[in-house]
């Protein structure tokens, strides 16, 4: 009877514990979310709606100010779908490398690897981008751009330069991700394969994958919102001019928009810069929901 009432107390503290961080967890996001509100809506009032999100002009400090960020939206938009689409697959391949097809000792090397690429700071994977990537960006810049008047040389500090750099962040999260979702299929559905004559490739694509499918789109979820979130790393390969969103012209993202001027601004300037977190913490919000829910729509349909 003492240990059934001992069992019965520890459950309820822990049942209260639980619960304690669950709130807090909605009071986090819910405090967030107010407290973008509250910041990033006065400047939709003293600068306009569609001023601010479909203007391209951002001159903040001009004696007639212009707060348009629909190139740094655009632009955020273009490296995070484009990164996304080099990362993913990389990735997932990578995952299925190391689950499926490899040796243990080569899964021995690989897996050390990419845990090795999450644990590096996001600025390292700036300063190597800055001094190993922009200069290779710039001498394809020159050939391609050779004798060109309109092209503005940027020194290799451009989009595709950023999106590479993403691309790269974004691996280890699907990787792992993945990697552990593929595990966790069961044999029994790889064996059924293999008794009907699939081949191991064929298992892979057709079954296995098919299978861990929800917690491949967990991993893209993380993946996406690591690549949206990414400042420092974008502000020093990406040239930070606000720019039409093109492979090779300098461009400036919704975060690094906030790491450039938020340090100086005042005023409107200052109120403008929190209707950009705004719009990025939405933009997320939205990203995430609508994966979540074809994560939801792939688990019901399993």
């Amino acid at each position: 009877m003492k240990s059934k009432a001992k069992t019965g107390i520890v459950e309820r503290i822990a049942g209260c514990i639980f619960t304690v961080c669950a709130v807090i967890a909605i009071f986090a996001v819910c405090s967030i979310t107010i407290y973008m509100v509250i910041k990033g809506t006065p400047a939709f009032n003293s600068v306009g709606v569609f001023e601010l999100l479909f203007e391209t002009t951002w001159q903040p400090t001009a004696d007639a100010p212009s707060y348009g960020i629909l190139y740094i939206i655009l632009s955020s938009i273009v490296g995070t779908v484009a990164s996304v689409l080099i990362g993913v697959p990389i990735g997932l391949l990578t995952a299925v490398f190391l689950t499926e097809i490899s040796h243990k000792r080569a899964a021995a090397i690989v897996s050390p690897a990419v845990e090795l690429l999450a644990a590096i700071p996001s600025v390292i994977y700036g300063l190597l981008g800055l001094m190993i990537l922009n200069p290779a960006m710039y001498q394809l810049e020159k050939l391609i751009f050779k004798g060109s008047e309109t092209h503005q040389f940027t020194g290799g500090s451009n989009m595709l330069s950023a999106i590479l750099v993403l691309a790269i962040m974004i691996l280890p999260t699907v990787v792992n991700v993945s990697a552990s979702s593929i595990r966790a299929v069961s044999n029994d559905l790889r064996a059924a394969s293999l008794a009907l004559g699939a081949s191991k490739i064929q298992t892979i694509f057709k079954v296995t994958i098919p299978a861990a499918k929800s917690g491949i789109l967990t991993g893209v979820v993380l993946g996406i919102g690591r690549a949206l979130g990414e400042a420092m790393a974008i502000n020093m390969v990406a040239g930070g001019s606000v720019n039409i969103p093109l492979p090779f012209n300098s461009v400036r993202f919704l975060t690094t928009q906030l790491v450039s001027e938020m340090g100086y601004a005042e005023g409107v300037h200052r109120q403008v810069l929190f209707s950009v977190g705004l719009v990025l913490y939405i933009f997320i919000m939205v990203v995430n929901l609508v994966l979540l829910k074809l994560r939801k729509e792939a688990v019901s349909n399993d």
